[in-house]
C-alpha cells in the first residue's frame, strides 16, 4: 500500500491554459439506480442506496461496471497527449533491474527484469559461476498477470515451494519443486490465504489459510485463520490442523521455524496490531507454550541459540526493543538492545544483529553482537533508506539498499568483520541527482503537533503558486513513509513538479505513540495533518489549489476520499486509490474486521458509530458541493479492500458533483489491490493518471 506517483517523460513539455478559460461542461455520467436499504446501528436509520453495488457477482453490478469503464475510457481518450505519455513512459521504464543476490544450499539466486517484462524472474547461478534461469514467472500466464508472492526454500536448499498470485487475489497456490531438476514433486496445494511457507527439514512445511467462503471468493468475510503442516507425498485433504478453527478463533495465525531448525512459532492476532505468541520446542516435543497472551503488545521471534530466545517486542517500549529469554523460564524478559528514542527494527546475519533505526524517517544502523554489544555505526552513502542486512549466520558478506527521493536504489555488499560496504549494483537509469533538492521541513497540524514532511523538486523552481503537486502520505497501520527514489518521481520533477510526503500521524515513524495518535476517535488527526501539509506548500508558495493533486492507496484512500470530502477546495485533482471509503461497512468484507484496530468498528459503541460516519467518503458527498477532478481507482478482483468501497463513493459523486470537474472509476481488469500487477498494467494505470491530472491542471498540448 505505498508510493503511488505520477509519470511524465524527460522530454515533455506542456503548454498551461487558464482553468478559467475551460468550457463548463457537465458530464453525462452512467446511471446508477437507487435501491431502498436501510441499515440501523443504535436506533438510527441509516440509508445506502447503493448497497446493491456489493454485489459483485449480480448481473446489475456487472453491467453497471462495463458502463463505467466505458465512460472512464471516454473521458481518458480525449486527452491528446495520454498516447505519447505511455510511450515515454515506456522507454523511461525500459532498463534492467537486478535484486540483491541470496544464498540457498549450492546456488545463488537472483531476480533479474529486462526492463519491459511482465514479471521479473528468478535465476541461479552454481558455484563453478554457470548462470541459468531457475523460475519465469511470465510464463504462469499469456497476459502476465498470474504472479509470483513468495518463495521459500528448505534448510538444505535441495526443495524449493513457491506461491501464485492469480489475477492479483490475495487466495494464492502453492506448488513444490525439485531444486536440482526444477520439476514439480506434489500436487498442487490450492487455496491459501494471508500465508508464509515454513519448512521443517525435508518432511515438509508449515502453511496458513481460510476455508473457502460461501458466496464470493472476492468479498466473503474469512475471520477463522489456520495452521497446517503439509507433509510432502500426502494429499492437501490430509494436512494436519495445528492451531486453528472454532476452537481457536482467531483472524489471522502465522507460522515461522526458526532457522536452527528446532523451534515452531505461531503468532496469533485479530487484528493488524498486537498478538499472542506460542513457541514449540520440536527437538524435545513439547506442546505450544504461550510466551505473550492478549493483544495489547506486538512481539516476534528474531532469532535463537540453543535454549536463548530473541525477539523484539513494544512491550514496555513504544519504540521497541531486542530482548533475550531462556526457553525453561520464558516468563524472564532481559534486555540486549534497550529501548531508545528512535524506533527500532532488527535484522540479522553473519551471527550479527543489524539495529534499523529511523530518525525523523531516515534510517541508521548499527552493527550489534548478540551479548549486545554495539561493533559499529554502519556508515550509509547519505541521508535516506537503508533496508536489507540479512542472511544465514555463516554468511561473510551481506547486502542492503540505499535510496531517497532523489538517490536511484543501490545495492551494496558489506563485509560483517570490517564494517566496510562497496557498490555491488547501480541500476542505470538516466537521471542525474545534482539537479534535484530534497528537502525536510517541519509544519504545524491543527492541534499544534509538528509534522515532518519531505518535498523534492528540480533545481531553480520557483515558488511562484503554479507549479503542479503531487501530496502523497498514507498515515495508518504502524506503516513508515521513508525516502524512496522512484523513476515516475524523478520524471515529474524533471518536467517541474513538486513531489511532497508528509509523515503524518497513524504511521510508524516516532513508534506506537505516533501510531495510536491517528487511530479510532483520533483518527481525524491523520486528515488534518494532511490537509495541514497541503496548506503548508500552497502558503509558501510551491503551489496552489489549482496545481495540487492529493494521492494515496488503501488506508491511503481513504486519507483522499476523507481529505476531499472534507477540504473539497484544497486541490484540484484527487487519486482516491483502492480505498477504504465505506467505514460503517468496511468490516462486513474478507478480513476487513480485522482492521479494527486502527478504525473502531461501528458496532462498537454509538459514539465510535457517530464517529466513523462523521468521516465515512460515501457518507459525507453532498449535493452542491464542487469536488475535485477525482480518478477512482480500483481492481476487479480487489479481495482485501472489495471494489464495492470505491463503486459505492464513486456513484455518490457522480450523482452529487455540481461543477463540471469530472469524477471517473478507473477499474483495472485481472488485477487486485496492486501487487503482482504486470508491468504493462503499472505503466497503463500511471499513463492515465499523469494525463488526468495534467489535463485537469489545465495543460492542453505537448511541445
Amino acid at each position: 500500500m505505498k508510493n503511488e506517483a505520477l509519470y511524465v517523460s524527460a522530454a515533455l513539455c506542456l503548454a498551461a491554459v487558464s482553468n478559467a478559460q475551460k468550457k463548463n461542461v457537465m458530464y453525462h455520467y452512467p446511471q446508477t439506480p437507487k435501491v431502498n436499504h436501510t441499515d440501523i446501528y443504535f436506533g438510527e436509520k441509516v440509508e445506502d442506496p447503493y448497497h446493491w453495488l456489493e454485489d459483485d457477482q449480480a448481473v446489475m453490478t456487472k453491467e453497471w461496471v462495463k458502463k463505467e469503464v466505458a465512460f472512464t475510457k471516454s473521458i481518458l481518450d480525449k486527452i491528446p497527449f495520454r498516447d505519447k505519455i505511455r510511450k515515454e513512459l515506456k522507454d523511461i521504464w525500459n532498463y534492467e533491474k537486478i535484486s540483491a543476490p541470496f544464498k540457498e544450499g549450492d546456488y545463488t539466486y537472483f531476480y533479474k527484469n529486462n526492463g519491459l517484462q511482465a514479471q521479473s524472474v528468478l535465476y541461479r547461478k552454481d558455484k563453478n559461476g554457470k548462470v541459468e534461469e531457475f523460475l519465469d514467472p511470465n510464463k504462469f500466464s499469456k497476459d502476465g498477470t498470474t504472479s509470483l508472492s513468495g518463495i521459500s526454500f528448505n534448510k538444505k536448499g535441495n526443495l524449493f515451494a513457491y506461491k501464485i498470485s492469480e489475477g492479483g487475489s490475495d487466495w494464492n497456490k502453492i506448488i513444490i519443486l525439485d531444486v536440482v531438476t526444477k520439476k514439480q514433486i506434489d500436487e498442487t496445494l490450492k487455496d491459501v490465504k494471508f500465508s508464509g511457507i515454513a519448512w521443517l527439514g525435508d518432511e515438509g512445511f508449515f502453511y496458513s489459510s481460510y476455508d473457502k467462503p460461501k458466496g464470493s471468493v472476492l468479498s466473503a468475510k474469512t475471520d477463522t485463520h489456520k495452521v497446517y503442516f503439509h507433509k510432502l507425498g500426502t494429499k492437501q485433504s490430509q494436512d494436519k490442523l495445528i492451531l486453528g478453527g472454532e476452537n481457536f478463533k482467531r483472524r489471522y495465525l502465522s507460522a515461522y521455524v526458526t532457522e536452527d531448525q528446532r523451534y515452531l512459532v505461531i503468532s496469533a492476532a485479530n487484528s493488524t496490531n498486537g498478538n499472542e505468541l506460542y513457541i514449540k520446542d520440536l527437538k524435545n516435543k513439547t506442546e505450544l507454550i504461550p510466551l505473550q497472551e492478549g493483544y495489547e503488545y506486538n512481539t516476534e521471534v528474531v532469532d535463537t541459540q540453543g535454549d536463548e530466545i530473541y525477539a523484539i517486542t513494544d512491550k514496555n517500549a513504544p519504540n521497541k526493543r531486542l530482548v533475550k529469554f531462556n526457553i525453561h523460564n520464558p516468563e524472564v524478559w532481559t534486555d540486549i538492545i534497550p529501548e531508545r528514542e528512535n524506533v527500532l527494527n532488527i535484522s540479522k546475519g553473519g551471527d550479527y544483529f543489524f539495529a534499523q533505526y529511523m530518525k525523523d524517517a531516515l534510517s541508521y544502523v548499527e552493527q550489534v553482537e548478540y551479548s549486545g554489544k554495539v561493533i559499529r555505526t554502519i556508515t550509509l552513502p547519505g541521508k535516506g533508506t537503508a533496508r536489507g542486512f540479512r542472511g544465514k549466520k555463516e554468511d561473510k558478506e551481506l547486502y542492503y539498499l540505499f535510496t531517497n527521493y532523489i538517490t536511484p536504489s543501490t545495492t551494496y555488499k558489506i563485509n560483517v568483520e570490517t564494517g566496510v560496504s562497496s557498490v555491488y549494483q547501480k541500476p542505470k537509469v538516466n537521471f542525474n541527482p545534482d539537479n534535484f533538492v530534497t528537502e525536510q521541513v517541519f509544519y504545524t497540524s491543527s492541534d499544534g503537533t509538528k509534522i515532518p514532511m519531505t518535498i523534492s523538486y528540480k533545481k531553480g523552481l520557483k515558488k511562484n503558486g503554479k507549479n503542479p503537486t503531487l501530496l502523497y502520505s498514507y498515515g495508518g497501520f504502524n506503516i513508515s513513509l521513508q525516502p524512496a527514489f522512484s523513476v515516475v518521481n524523478a520524471i515529474w520533477m524533471e518536467n517541474g513538479g513538486v513531489y511532497a510526503v508528509p509523515n503524518i500521524r497513524g504511521g510508524g515513524e516516532y513508534g506506537k505513540k505516533w501510531h495510536d495518535a491517528g487511530t479510532k476517535m483520533q483518527k481525524k488527526n491523520v486528515f488534518n495533518d494532511f490537509i495541514a501539509a497541503g496548506e503548508w506548500l500552497q502558503e509558501n508558495g510551491y503551489t496552489s489549489r489549482d496545481y495540487m493533486a492529493i494521492s494515496g492507496r488503501s488506508n491511503g484512500g481513504l486519507l483522499v476520499g476523507a481529505t476531499m470530502t472534507i477540504r473539497p477546495d484544497l486541490a484540484k485533482v484527487a487519486f482516491p486509490g483502492v480505498g477504504v471509503l465505506d467505514m460503517l461497512r468496511y468490516n462486513k468484507f474478507t478480513a476487513g474486521a480485522g482492521w479494527s484496530y486502527d478504525y473502531g468498528m461501528p458496532e462498537d459503541s454509538r459514539e465510535m458509530f457517530e464517529y466513523l460516519k462523521s468521516y465515512s467518503p460515501v457518507h459525507n458527498v453532498k449535493s452542491g458541493v464542487c469536488y475535485p477532478s477525482t480518478m477512482i481507482i480500483t481492481s476487479d478482483h480487489d479481495d482485501r479492500v472489495v471494489p464495492a468501497h470505491s463503486f459505492k463513493f464513486g456513484a455518490q459523486l457522480q450523482a452529487k458533483q455540481s461543477c463540471n470537474n469530472p469524477v471517473i472509476i478507473r477499474i483495472e481488469h485481472n488485477a487486485g489491490h496492486g501487487a503482482g500487477r504486470s508491468t504493462d498494467q503499472i505503466i497503463d494505470e500511471n499513463a492515465d493518471l499523469i494525463s488526468f491530472a495534467f489535463y485537469e491542471m489545465g495543460f492542453r498540448s505537448l511541445k
